[in-house]
């Protein structure tokens, strides 16, 4: 399916800035350039960071909407180049932090990405999820503070690699589930919970919705999961399970409601035989 403008606006800002990652490949050139690198790839990031950026403003802002789009997917390309370029780099539990920050990066534009190819007519800004809510934004940059705290006190507890690998796993596992149910469900997949049934809204059961009936929160809350893991992050990993799951409870129940106006009986067959996904989640169901 061909992207619409605002995707392929996306996803050329997205490369661009992504081209980062090539800095610190210029090492290549030449021993002299090769220390600089060394010493400065960090200020060169900056510099190319602050270049790309005056480069889409000059492009897109005389559009107005179409460079709040390019800002988001620039920076979510550049936040993506950064982290990939301490995973390589860094000798230390900054390589941890630069593999989250990549799969934080990949996860927000692959949201608005897929639903370019999927579903053109929802997609919006907050199709990045970068703004999904004032609760979401603290847990992010209090999962943040909570590594570079306990880096800072105790840096052998950010370098625990049997704990950071399942986490990784985790994160892999949840995205690839979460797209997988964003693809099968096609145009019947939306972000915001539709309070009435759009002509041609169909209930989809094939694919990964034959394993779970919500197989995109269920690769979600892994994901958010895997991510404070990774992080080695002990607090924010027992307060974002926690959070993700009330989160999600309502999600489902809430959603749940709708799904069983728009379809009833096939809905109501459909929940006996396919669970939640999630554990301890039963969903909404009407007592017979």
């Amino acid at each position: 399916m061909a992207l619409t403008t605002n995707g392929r606006i996306s996803l050329y800002c997205f490369c661009v800035s992504l081209s980062l990652i090539f800095i610190p490949l210029t090492r290549i050139f030449g021993q002299t350039f090769k220390y600089i690198i060394e010493d400065y790839w960090l200020l060169l990031l900056l510099i190319h960071s602050v270049c790309v950026q005056i480069f889409l403003y000059s492009i897109y802002k005389p559009r107005g909407y179409a460079y709040k789009v390019a800002w988001r997917a620039g920076m979510l390309g550049q936040g993506l180049g950064i982290g990939l370029v301490c995973a390589v780099l860094s000798d230390s539990s900054w390589k941890v932090f630069g593999i989250y920050i990549s799969i934080l990066c990949v996860f927000h534009y692959s949201e608005y990405l897929t639903t370019a190819v999927i579903n053109p007519k929802s997609l919006s800004l907050d199709s990045f999820l970068i703004n999904h809510s004032r609760e979401y934004g603290i847990a992010a940059v209090g999962s943040w503070m909570e590594f570079l705290i306990e880096r800072y006190l105790y840096p052998e507890m950010k370098e625990v690699w049997w704990l950071s690998i399942p986490g990784f796993l985790l994160c892999v596992g949840g995205e690839t589930m979460r797209k997988m149910a964003m693809l099968t469900a096609g145009s019947n997949f939306n972000h915001i919970i539709q309070s009435h049934r759009e002509e041609g809204h169909i209930l989809v059961t094939h694919g990964v919705y034959c394993l779970t009936r919500h197989p995109a929160y269920v690769g979600w809350f892994w994901w958010s999961v895997g991510t404070q893991l990774l992080l080695c992050n002990p607090v924010c990993l027992i307060g974002y399970t926690v959070a993700s799951w009330k989160f999600f409870k309502t999600r489902i129940t809430e959603e749940e409601i709708t799904l069983l106006n728009f379809f009833g009986e096939d809905y109501v067959l459909y929940q006996k035989r396919v669970g939640t996904g999630l554990p301890f989640i039963r969903g909404y169901r009407l007592e017979l």
